[in-house]
């Protein structure tokens, strides 16, 4: 059944999704151990003394037997960090950036908010000048491509109360959700709250898409599009 609530249940923070490194990692298409750097911080040495780095922020789920958990939006966050160390900005760009952000926002995941959206091009700008560095000799084509980041990245996120709410995976298609309120925020049906890893398996089964539909009561389409999604996460 899907879950709807919002409410905290035996010390479970409901509402808020639930996801493990690896999960995480396979929903943004990239690796654990990238996630546990960037929200667990890390350490190196340099000329024989130890340098620590911190997390970029503080995950919203506390750790559970000392492993990382993650809400649903440190998973908005990161896919917006991953999303621009792929455009090739630097991480030092990216945390300098977040920092101003989440000052000007007032909050911590400052990225998945409207107001990142709107002026999230003059917080990297004044970033990316502050970071210093190579990146500075061509601020017009950091900016163009950083406003074309922005906008991709947002265009299959949905906004409630100047927060992202939900996230729409499979080629912003509205079939397909990721929503903290619902099924501890695993990818489902939007209209029914299935979820696409058991419409996956089950069509894997029975060999039959239309079968699949009937057993689940879940449109057709929408099945083929659950394979596909969970297709395009195996592939990744």
């Amino acid at each position: 059944m899907d879950a709807r609530v919002s409410e905290k249940v035996s010390g479970f923070p409901f509402g808020i999704g639930a996801y493990s490194a690896p999960e995480a990692a396979r929903l943004l298409k990239t690796s654990p151990a990238k996630i546990r750097r960037w929200l667990s911080g890390y350490s190196y040495r340099r000329d024989g003394l130890r340098r620590d780095v911190p997390p970029l922020w503080e995950p919203e789920l506390a750790e559970f037997d000392e492993a990382l958990e993650l809400g649903f939006r440190d998973l908005v966050e990161l896919r917006f960090v991953k999303a621009f160390l792929d455009a090739g900005l630097g991480l030092k760009t990216i945390r300098t950036c977040l920092g101003r952000a989440q000052e000007i926002v007032g909050d911590t995941h400052a990225f998945s908010t409207r107001r990142f959206r709107t002026d999230g091009e003059t917080i990297f700008l004044q970033s990316l000048r502050e970071s210093g560095g190579a990146e500075l000799l061509d601020l017009k084509k950091g900016q163009y491509a950083f406003g074309r980041i922005v906008e991709r990245t947002f265009k299959d996120l949905d906004l409630k109360d100047e927060t992202v709410v939900r996230w729409r995976p499979f080629r912003g298609k509205g079939s397909i959700v990721i929503d903290p309120e619902r099924s501890f925020g695993k990818p489902i049906t939007a209209a029914s709250g299935v979820p696409t890893a058991a419409l996956a398996d089950a069509v894997e089964a029975e060999g039959s898409v239309k079968r699949v539909a009937h057993l689940f009561e879940v449109a057709p389409e929408v099945v083929r599009d659950a394979v596909r999604f969970e297709q395009d996460l195996k592939a990744a």
